[in-house]
């Protein structure tokens, strides 16, 4: 479930009125998303968004995530650019919390999505690499393997998520740390593109959204996160070869990865799953079961941790 904070419809009518969209009809609470406060806005002058950032996102990112976004849609990305105001700012106070109102985006979000939806997802994950190579703007991953064991350290006792998980975690950190590349091509990605932060009309791609983890990072890794979260069953058993092969069919369109990131694929995709394995325990451990959030099982990316980890690993990023 979302978190949401209230709005008043005094602040919100003087917030909108600071813009040329025209004036409130409606302001709807959004029932996807965990990270922040999202409102369906309707106005005279069409549909926006609204989204009121909570505590996991730096109000001091917030501009970072502007330019960003602003980047890629005039690339021709199909991202939701932060509409500024008549003074020219995008971040606005609304209720306490910073605050954005963006380009409404037509589409859904997947749930099971077909090897030609998966090819298509590769194809705009490639086209947003490309785009923003000339990207000037920069940011630390917060999330990315630097932190890993701080999250781990930050979550308690693991086996009470799950029997021998403390020691799984700590056996995979070390052969990480040993064996992590230094020299792949790296960029800014969104480091979060599961299938609910795509949107689709049939097999065609309308948006990529909620880049709140954007960060500068190895490309490579970025469709490592796409494949552990795109190609596997529910459970986290089986990769489904057609949609693998399709993922990686569509990325190959836009980007031909160099050997060295093709080799590395298999590594960047077990540190993929500890990063969400990871997660996922300290919000299961740390969540109170009266939340509003509704806290999201570690287990299959432990399975896809195991996948990522056996001896055929890299039949599981061939392009067919």
């Amino acid at each position: 479930m979302a978190v949401y904070t209230a709005v008043d419809p005094e602040d919100l009518a003087a917030l909108v009125g600071r813009y040329d969209i025209g004036t409130v009809l409606s302001c709807k609470g959004i029932a996807e998303g965990v990270e922040n406060s999202n409102f369906l806005l309707e106005t005279t002058g069409g549909r926006f968004i609204l989204t009121l950032y909570e505590k996991r996102v730096q109000e001091g990112d917030l501009p970072f995530f502007v330019d960003l976004l602003g980047h890629l849609a005039r690339r021709g990305c199909p991202v939701p650019a932060m509409i500024r105001d008549r003074d020219g700012c995008a971040i606005q106070q609304i209720s306490g919390r910073p605050a954005c109102i963006i380009q409404f985006l037509a589409g859904i979000s997947l749930t099971h999505p077909t090897p030609a939806q998966c090819a298509a997802a590769g194809a705009a994950l490639g086209a947003m690499h490309k785009a923003v190579e000339d990207f000037s703007g920069a940011r630390e991953n917060s999330m990315g393997r630097a932190h890993w064991r701080g999250v781990a350290a930050a979550a308690g006792d693991l086996d009470t998520v799950l029997a021998g998980l403390q020691a799984i975690v700590d056996g995979e950190l070390a052969f990480l740390d040993d064996r992590w590349p230094a020299d792949l091509p790296r960029h800014v990605i969104h480091a979060d593109l599961f299938p609910d932060n795509v949107l689709m009309l049939g097999d065609r791609v309308t948006g990529l959204i909620d880049f709140y983890f954007a960060a500068t990072d190895f490309r490579a890794y970025d469709l490592a996160v796409t494949h552990a979260s795109w190609t596997f069953s529910d459970d986290g058993r089986t990769c489904e070869s057609d949609r693998a092969s399709a993922l990686m069919r569509g990325y190959a369109s836009e980007i031909d990865l160099s050997a060295d990131e093709v080799a590395a694929l298999p590594l960047l995709a077990r540190g993929a799953a500890l990063r969400f394995l990871l997660t996922r325990a300290h919000d299961w451990i740390h969540t109170p079961a009266d939340a509003l959030v509704t806290r999201k099982d570690p287990a299959p990316f432990l399975e896809r941790l195991r996948r990522y980890q056996a001896a055929d690993a890299a039949d599981l990023f061939r392009a067919g």
